[in-house]
């Protein structure tokens, strides 16, 4: 019997008004796993008014003890890691290794975040007139959407949800309709912690409960990730209503391979960087910038190491490379390919959809490698989102770092060289929101602000203490026991020691 999965709203699971539903498959056989609610603006709409109810009692809550049912929850979640794994990579497709990693990022945010309740800070600073005090406090923003995509189906809901609990919000999830059923077990978890009714409430489905939770007027934040064209939309739609919105958009990352390189750490990093989680993480290396004398050695392991990957389900221990997450996806994949021969590109290795083994019954994609690439070209330029990553000639760090800046996007890039002077430099001169030096570009802690610049965002970041800039505005008080009426910058008197 498959499973329904339902919306949670108020505090109780329930399917969507209009009895709608849609199936979560495995990519990597086609199998459903689960019947999930459909949500239509309704039930949207009673999420909101669920969180907005609920948002006066909890943002009185002390921060402290809001950050004890985030401290369970984190508890909760390292119980449960090798569970929630496999089921994360039944739904998603990547690795059962990767996987790990994705429900440990979010039991190491819950844990970083939960300490926050115990400071949140704010500051205090001396009055310019006498008798007077002066400081500020940061205060919760109110009904917080949340919108994510499914390439990290636990990790990137953990950034939003939890650091927008901390700070005293309540949320109305919405998670990607591929991973529904890691959403699902993501909310229960919390629930089990402890959240009181109403504080987090998840409604599933696709675009038009995305649409519906953007446009309500009870929401006072989007917090988005997902392509730079739905966040655009987004942003767009946000500031007609005069609603905040923070931003996670795409990327188009490049690795620089100098000539003092050390290339076999240049092959394993990249070999991660391209082709973990199939290419399908907004860091992922689909560009390689390398100096002409080192060319052909770097070429020559990249498609020697894409040939190794082994192919499959996720869940079997010999697999490198599980599939991609949808029949758009790989379509999507598939027509970048051809865009990229038909510019004149020259493909080394992969280029197809994988068959043979069964594969056929997911969405498999071999890795591929580009040579012989302009960075004008479009597979240069656009975000591909698969397992692709491009070949490109440089002559020097100074032309590197031009063609590293020279895309619409500012997530991530990265180094590969021996010289600190040109390491330093690169770090200086890339414009990127990270930057790696003998690493890949993928990777991320969680006490690190996590984002990118140009239209990667719009300015906020994700991890780290900056995070909290997201989900609070900031109080000014000022407290006069003069006794008097006292006018900053009309009363001030001269400095006087007499």
């Amino acid at each position: 019997m498959v499973q329904t999965y339902l919306n949670y709203v108020g505090g109780r699971w329930q399917p969507a008004r209009s009895g709608a539903v849609f199936e979560s498959v495995d990519p990597a056989t086609g199998e459903v796993l689960g019947v999930c609610a459909r949500s239509g603006a309704e039930d949207v709409a009673d999420a909101v008014a669920a969180a907005k109810e609920a948002f006066p009692k909890w943002r009185k809550v002390p921060a402290p003890r809001r950050a004890e049912v985030l401290f369970r929850a984190a508890e909760l979640l390292v119980r449960r890691k090798e569970e929630l794994a496999q089921l994360m990579t039944r739904e998603m497709g990547k690795v059962l290794l990767e996987s790990r990693g994705d429900v440990q990022e979010a039991i190491d945010m819950t844990y970083f975040i939960a300490g926050e309740g115990r400071r949140l800070h704010g500051y205090t600073t001396p009055s310019e007139m006498p008798h007077k005090a002066a400081y500020c406090v940061r205060q919760p923003v109110g009904v917080v959407g949340v919108i994510t995509p499914w390439n990290f189906p636990l990790a990137i809901p953990s950034w939003k949800i939890v650091p927008a609990l901390v700070c005293g919000n309540t949320v109305v999830f919405k998670p990607a309709p591929e991973v529904p059923i890691c959403a699902v077990k993501f909310v229960e978890i919390l629930e089990e912690a402890g959240l009181p009714p109403g504080v987090l409430n998840l409604v599933l489905g696709g675009d038009e409960t995305g649409a519906a939770l953007v446009d309500h007027p009870d929401v006072a934040l989007i917090s988005f990730t997902g392509s730079t064209e739905v966040g655009l939309q987004v942003a767009e739609k946000c500031a007609a209503r005069g609603k905040r919105v923070s931003l996670e958009m795409g990327g188009k990352n490049a690795a620089i391979v100098m000539d003092d390189a050390d290339l076999d750490l240049v092959a394993d990093a990249l070999t991660w960087s391209a082709f973990g989680t199939s290419g399908q993480r907004c860091t992922a290396c689909s560009r390689v910038l390398v100096h002409p004398k080192v060319h052909g050695d770097v070429a020559d392991l990249l498609v020697d190491r894409a040939r190794r990957l082994r192919l499959g389900h996720g869940l079997d221990p010999q697999t490198d490379m599980g599939p991609l997450v949808s029949q758009a996806q790989l379509e999507r994949v598939e027509r970048y390919v051809r865009i990229g021969r038909e510019e004149g590109a020259a493909v080394l290795v992969g280029g197809e959809r994988a068959v043979g083994d069964g594969l056929e019954r997911g969405f498999f994609f071999r890795p591929t490698v580009f040579d012989r690439v302009d960075p004008r070209m479009r597979i240069a330029q656009e975000e591909i989102f698969g397992p692709v990553t491009d070949l490109i000639r440089v002559d020097s760090l100074e032309e590197a770092v031009e063609v590293v800046n020279g895309v619409r996007y500012g997530l991530s890039a990265s180094i590969f060289t021996r010289d600190i002077h040109k390491a330093m430099r690169a770090v200086e001169d890339i414009h990127t929101g990270i930057v790696y030096v003998n690493h890949g570009t993928i990777g991320a802690e969680v006490h690190l602000p996590f984002g990118g610049t140009k239209f990667t965002g719009n300015g906020h970041r994700e991890g780290g203490l900056q995070v909290l800039e997201v989900f609070t505005e900031w109080k000014s008080v000022y407290i006069d026991y003069s006794g008097r009426l006292q006018r900053a910058q009309i009363d001030l008197q001269p400095v006087s020691l007499g």
